[in-house]
């Protein structure tokens, strides 16, 4: 089994020891990368019934919002609330973020009918979980409740960026 193939089985499977590991291997941002991109072009193909977004500004989009929540979440782990172990650098959160996208790899399965919400939230819930991990690890934070707090500060970053695009006109 390929390297690759392997850690996205790992981190699917929530291994921190998997996290540490992309965290310290800097060969292993096009992995990350790789990631991101299935996981948004899986998500593209798991809406049914939506207009559909040509696969290269799906890729895009996914890569672009990675870029944003590592960034954010380098900020608000190192810089707010880090403790006196935090050592990190975006790049390191870059991948092992990358690697935290893999439950949404699954979100292919969104075409089923019936289960193919329930798959997404599924999947979602995972995914959350998985970046909460990766942060944990890439923050060399002892305590997950830290991790979940700099996830939450972030998502509202996030989220305000995106109210502002949309209040602007930027977005869509």
């Amino acid at each position: 089994m390929s390297l690759f193939l392997s850690r996205i089985i790992r981190a699917l499977r929530l291994d921190k020891q998997l996290f540490e590991e992309v965290e310290a291997d800097p060969k292993s941002m096009l992995q990350a990368m790789a990631v991101v991109v299935l996981a948004s072009l899986a998500g593209a193909v798991g809406i049914p019934g939506e207009e559909e977004t040509p696969f290269l500004l799906g890729a895009l989009g996914g890569l672009f919002a990675w870029v944003v929540w590592a960034f954010i979440t380098y900020l608000v782990g190192t810089k707010l609330l880090p403790t006196a172990q935090t050592v990190s650098s975006p790049a390191e959160l870059m991948r092992t973020l990358g690697f935290a996208y893999a439950p949404a790899l699954l979100n292919v399965l969104g075409v089923m009918p019936v289960l193919g919400w329930a798959v997404r939230g599924i999947t979602a819930v995972w995914m959350l979980v998985a970046w909460v991990i990766a942060v944990r690890q890439a923050l060399d934070y002892e305590s997950t409740g830290r991790a979940v707090l700099v996830c939450l500060i972030g998502w509202v970053v996030v989220l305000g960026l995106n109210l502002l695009l949309i209040l602007t006109g930027l977005s869509g």
